[in-house]
This record gives C-alpha cells, sequence and structure tokens, in this order.
C-alpha cells in the first residue's frame, strides 16, 4: 500500500526530521536514506518499523541539524593548535620569509573547533519519538486508503453476487432444454429401431444400441450444463470474501487466495455454459475478479 508521512522533532541537540513514503509491494522492503553519522541507529527504527508496517516498499529518510547553541557549546582543540604551531616553527627554521598563520586560517584548519559533545543515547531516543509520531501518521494514511480499497472491492464483491443470482434461475431452464433435446434425440434412436425391424440392413442399429447411444449423450450432455455446484461455490467464496475484508487485519494473502478460487469457478462456469447468458455472465464475472486482484494486491 501507499503511504507517506513527515515528522519534525525540536530537540536540545538538534531538529529531527524523519521521512516515510511508500509504494506497493506485496512484501516488506526497507530502504534507509539518512547520514554515515546516524548509522548506528538503523537498526533500532528497523525494528520499529517492522514491529507496525507488514507489506509495502518503504523508504525511511532521516535528517539531523545540529543546534546552533550560546556561550560554550564551541571549543578550541589545543591539541591541534600546539601541533599547528610546532609544524609552523619547523616549516619557519627553514624557510623564514614564510608567512604565519592568520587567525582565521587556524579557525578554518579541519578540526581546531570542537563542537559540543552530543549524547548519543539521548539523540536515539528523540528520533525514535518522531518515528513513532510519523509511523502514527503514515499508518493513518494507510488506513484511509485501506478503507477507500475496501469499498472498492466490496462493490465489486456485490455485483459478483448479483450475477450469480440473476443467472442461478437460468439452471432450470438449461435443464428444461437439455431435456427437450433428450427427447428429441431418443425418439430419433427409436425411429431407427424401428426402421432396424422392417430393414435387415446390418447398418441399422438395433433397439437396445439406440437406446444405449440416448443413454451416453444424456450422461455427457447433463455433465456439461450442470453448473449448481459451480453457482454455489462462487456463492460461499464472495461470502468468505467479504467476512475477509470486514474482519480487518492482514488480509492481502488470504483475499488473493481467495481470487485465485474465485477465478477457478468462474472459468468453470465459462466452459460448461450451455447459455450464452451463462458464457456471457462468466466473462463478466473474471473482469471483476481481474479489477478485485489488482486492488488485493496492495491490501495489508
Amino acid at each position: 500500500m501507499t503511504g507517506y508521512a513527515v515528522t519534525t522533532r525540536e530537540t536540545a541537540a538538534g531538529t529531527v526530521t524523519i521521512e516515510l513514503k511508500s509504494v506497493n509491494s506485496r512484501f516488506l522492503d526497507l530502504q534507509f536514506k539518512l547520514n554515515d553519522d546516524l548509522r548506528a541507529v538503523e537498526p533500532a527504527l528497523r525494528e520499529a518499523i517492522m514491529a507496525r508496517v507488514a507489506r509495502g516498499k518503504l523508504e525511511c529518510r532521516l535528517s539531523f541539524g545540529r543546534r546552533q547553541t550560546e556561550g560554550g557549546a564551541q571549543s578550541l582543540n589545543q591539541t591541534v593548535l600546539a601541533t599547528l604551531a610546532q609544524l609552523q616553527e619547523s616549516v619557519r627554521l627553514q624557510f623564514p620569509g614564510a608567512a604565519e598563520f592568520t587567525v582565521n586560517e587556524l579557525l578554518r584548519w579541519p578540526g581546531v573547533i570542537e563542537e559540543a559533545q552530543i549524547s548519543q543515547e539521548a539523540l536515539q531516543a528523540d528520533i525514535l519519538a518522531a518515528l513513532a509520531t510519523a509511523l502514527d501518521a503514515f499508518m493513518d494514511t494507510r488506513a484511509r486508503e485501506g478503507a477507500a480499497m475496501q469499498n472498492v472491492i466490496l462493490a465489486r464483491v456485490d455485483a459478483m453476487q448479483a450475477i450469480v443470482q440473476r443467472i442461478t434461475p437460468l439452471v432450470p431452464q438449461v435443464i428444461a432444454q437439455f431435456q427437450q433435446k433428450a427427447l428429441e434425440r431418443m425418439q430419433e434412436a427409436l425411429g431407427l429401431a424401428l426402421a432396424a425391424e422392417s430393414a435387415p440392413a446390418a447398418s441399422v442399429l438395433s433397439r437396445e444400441e439406440a437406446l444405449e447411444r440416448v443413454r451416453q449423450e444424456v450422461t455427457l450432455y447433463g455433465i456439461r450444463i450442470d453448473v449448481a455446484e459451480e453457482l454455489a461455490r462462487l456463492a460461499a467464496h464472495l461470502e468468505e470474501t467479504r467476512h475477509i475484508l470486514q474482519k480487518g487485519g492482514p488480509v492481502g494473502k488470504r483475499l488473493d487466495f481467495m481470487m485465485q478460487e474465485l477465478n477457478r469457478e468462474a472459468n468453470t462456469l465459462g466452459s460448461k455454459a450451455a447459455l450464452k447468458e451463462l458464457a456471457d455472465a462468466s466473462m463478466e464475472l473474471k473482469l471483476l475478479i481481474d479489477q478485485m486482484r489488482e486492488q488485493v494486491q496492495n491490501l495489508e
């Protein structure tokens, strides 16, 4: 699922800013963007995020701005200054005309000015507190998106249930047509059998053979048009899908499985369709299933 949140927290040491953003992914993929001097806090960040987020390609960006305090926050590194003085003296012994360091040059020299030390434990605590706030906002955005996705999927479930209810009454009509065709075939077969009584040709079917052919045709056609089980399973799967959505929690994988089962029944319905209405219904069902599957992949 997608989500975004950013939090800025003012601390005694400085300003902590945490930005969280994610895109859809079936699994949890964490990426951290932070300075090398903050790498020590990454394991704690990872643990805190994994405790609340299960899916998504999530990027966590952390920045820290040191606070410029007054009076005593900075000091001169006397060791570095002494070393520079010794080096300067050595150079001037060999090059008496060499210019001395200016105050500006000394202050700009790396390591001469020391920043006040920051407690790493306190800084990590501040960062985790900022992360907790960011996670709250982040999960809120995902919850809102999840609710919208739930409504979309439930609308597709309603549409599929309406299709099942619409075509279920057609099954008796299919059976009636089957009976009519079986009757016609039986009459045709009996006609052949009667002809066999008056014609001695060996190629003409006997009464028993004609009746056996009718039984075979009836059996094969009956298997083909029997869609009652498929419709019953479709109805059950749709109710289970609705139950999973309303129950909440980590539903992505369970819904993905339900989409496979729904698609299986819709395909079987299409392969057995003896009426155009049933074939059209199968296509409508598969289209709705594909639309739901795209949304299910994003749900946590």
